[in-house]
């Protein structure tokens, strides 16, 4: 069987990838894996997506956006906090939501639309 993915031969820039390695190991990439897992989950990208807009919304506007419990929704809004990922305030009994920052809904967007692209190549 011959696959298309994979190369015909081993051969490999040893310059490149040492530069490659390098620039690697200058960042931290294991830093961002949680950041990511956290937005694995489809709950919690909607509830990002729902973030996106620039108005903060309530534990309970949240819960029933994504169709869930404010319990569940609270849980996966605590992971979101704990990465980083949304901020809150409190108003009496109230908890109001919102992006941590233009960072987060940049890369939900950027998402987005490059799968809206898949889509039109039929991947």
């Amino acid at each position: 069987m011959h696959r298309q993915d994979v190369c015909d031969v081993y051969c490999y820039d040893e310059e490149k990838v040492r530069r490659i390695q390098r620039r690697l190991n200058e960042e931290n990439m294991a830093s961002i894996v949680p950041f990511f897992k956290a937005l694995a989950d489809e709950n919690r990208a909607k509830l990002v997506y729902a973030l996106c807009g620039e108005e903060e919304l309530c534990v309970c506007d949240l819960a029933n956006v994504i169709g869930a419990t404010v319990a569940t929704t609270s849980h996966h809004l605590r992971i979101l906090y704990k990465q980083g990922i949304v901020k809150y305030r409190k108003e009496g009994k109230l908890a109001f939501y919102s992006l941590d920052d233009d960072h987060i809904r940049e890369l939900l967007l950027v998402a987005l639309a490059h799968q809206k692209e898949g889509d039109h190549r039929g991947e």
